[in-house]
């Protein structure tokens, strides 16, 4: 509270001094202006359409993308063919059973996307899906 004087006399004031409550409301909108791009998916990938229904998943199953250039990812990691058999022969290790989920751009070459499901297959790991973009149904 602040006092104020009138006609030489004191008088509380009671006002609620919003400013600081501004700038801290500022300051938040920009930090969530700033991260919430960052929160997307982080492999840009254009998917092949296709007419296949999703299946039901158990657990969250290990994604390796492979964008338009033919640079591969791992989750969000990126990696050479290399890492991505590393990567696999230690989760194979725990859990063979998992499902592994193949995103390949439509503009990367056959021979890429064979070959890292070699990979995939040879690590020990059956559950082998491809995830593509539903095909748009022209009305």
């Amino acid at each position: 509270m602040a006092m104020i004087q009138q006609n030489g006399k004191s008088k509380f004031v009671s006002d609620i001094n919003v400013t600081p409550l501004v700038d801290v409301m500022l300051v938040l909108l920009i930090i969530f202006m700033i991260t919430a791009p960052m929160m997307t998916q982080g492999v840009d990938v254009e998917l092949p359409e296709t007419t296949a229904q999703s299946l039901p998943q158990e657990e969250k199953p290990i994604t390796i993308s492979i964008n338009r250039s033919g640079e591969i990812f791992f989750d969000r990691d990126k990696g050479n063919r290399k890492f991505i058999r590393e990567q696999l022969a230690i989760l194979a290790k725990i859990d063979k059973q998992r499902q592994v989920l193949l995103r390949a751009d439509r503009q990367v070459a056959y021979g890429i996307v064979v070959s890292v499901m070699a990979d995939i297959k040879a690590a020990g790991f059956d559950k082998l899906g491809m995830i593509t973009q539903p095909e748009e149904q022209n009305l």
